[in-house]
């Protein structure tokens, strides 16, 4: 072979990296530029997700609240007009639970 072709051989390799190199560059800024934009969109995505999980949580936390002055102004109620009847009903819930702690020792 002689120099003038390893010569061309040469320069035509080195165009080829050259230009691989830059197409290798330009999908790298490519790639990282989609990256950024997907990133930016899942960001905004996950914040309004976020926002929405946040305001039907303050709703049902405001009805969870209702319904649990309703059964407290209910149980309220009762206990007053039946004390004896409420107090032996808690002695007999507060029996109950206690044998059923005193059985799981004795296993």
């Amino acid at each position: 072979m002689s120099d003038a072709t390893v010569d061309k051989t040469v320069r035509a390799a080195r165009s080829a990296i050259k230009s691989t190199s830059e197409a290798a560059s330009d999908a790298v800024d490519h790639a990282e530029h989609s990256l950024a934009d997907a990133a930016r969109r899942i960001e905004k995505a996950v914040a309004e997700g976020v926002e929405q999980i946040r305001s039907h949580s303050k709703a049902y936390a405001s009805e969870a609240a209702e319904h649990i002055d309703d059964a407290q102004r209910y149980v309220a109620g009762r206990v007053r007009e039946r004390p004896m009847t409420a107090t032996g009903l808690a002695v007999g819930v507060g029996v109950l639970i206690g044998l059923l702690l005193a059985t799981g020792r004795n296993r």
